[in-house]
């Protein structure tokens, strides 16, 4: 709940942020006395669309350590330690990518990668994680976040989710606007946005951002695919893996703060909001990849 929260006020502190920042600088002044000025419009939607994604972006690392309790590890206290630590290093080399910083915190089996730049990201496991599988299924996991941060999936959804908001603030404003105008009679025509257009904004903006989760929850399920395929090409065969993956679909998931959701070993709620695929249909295709 905390963790739910936190990322609910972290979003409508942006949001409000944004606003205001849209407000001095004048570009929500889309309702004018002559009808919607779309060009205004699309510069307030485009300011809130991407400006909250990019916003989450840089923030990603800090509040993921905040929403996760993850401790890093700066100098390893122990074995175990030490061995996270050097096998990240020697995936992140073969990866050609900046040595990330490593953590984990407490939870049932998760692990996941986040971090708004290539070469200073964070990959953090869970104890129950660490706990529940082998040595190389440990390193076959690591090697799928390596994948994602070597993908640059941190930024690629980002500009999705932000192509996202910016249609869903922009379709909404534009659909309150006309069904405002159809409410109205013609003494009322001047005198700024009424009723129909603020309800009709609000639904629209819940329902039709309903719909830009699940384009962005099925982007995410094909982008899996790729990095457990970079995971076996890490390694150098695909059989661990499989074998992480088999032994995830045994074990009851964490739950992951929905910042870092898509980024997980696996995570999601329903099919249609799920970021990730079921753990057969990666199995499968790890099967009949070539290689």
């Amino acid at each position: 709940m905390k963790r739910i929260f936190l990322f609910i006020l972290t979003n409508v502190a942006i949001v409000a942020v944004l606003g205001i920042v849209a407000s001095l600088l004048g570009v929500n002044r889309y309702l004018t006395p002559n009808g919607l000025n779309l060009s205004a419009l699309l510069g307030f939607a485009l300011v809130m669309g991407f400006g909250g994604a990019i916003i989450s972006l840089l923030i990603s690392k800090p509040m993921a350590k905040w929403t996760s309790g993850v401790r890093v590890i700066k100098e390893p206290q122990n074995a175990d330690e030490t061995w996270i630590v050097e096998t990240v290093r020697k995936l992140a080399d073969k990866a050609k990518i900046g040595m990330p910083e490593v953590g984990i915190f407490d939870g049932e089996p998760n692990a996941f990668a986040t971090g708004a730049f290539k070469n200073s990201a964070l990959v953090a496991v869970s104890t129950g994680l660490l706990q529940g599988m082998t040595a190389e299924e440990i390193e076959a996991v690591l090697g799928h976040e390596i994948a994602h941060i070597a993908n640059g999936d941190m930024v690629t959804m980002t500009l999705i989710q932000g192509v996202m908001n910016t249609f869903v603030v922009f379709l909404s404003r534009v659909i309150g606007y006309a069904v405002d105008s159809f409410l109205r009679r013609d003494g009322e025509r001047n005198s700024g946005p009424g009723i129909g257009y603020m309800v009709t904004t609000f639904v629209l903006d819940i329902l039709l951002g309903f719909l830009a989760s699940m384009i962005v929850a099925w982007f995410s399920r094909h982008r899996e695919f790729r990095a457990d395929a970079g995971a076996a090409q890490l390694m150098g065969r695909k059989q661990p893996m499989m074998n992480a993956l088999a032994r995830l679909g045994g074990m009851q998931p964490g739950e992951l703060p929905q910042s870092v959701q898509a980024l997980g070993i696996t995570g999601g709620i329903g099919k249609l909001f799920s970021t990730h695929p079921p753990i057969e249909e990666r199995i499968a295709a790890l099967q009949n990849a070539q290689g």
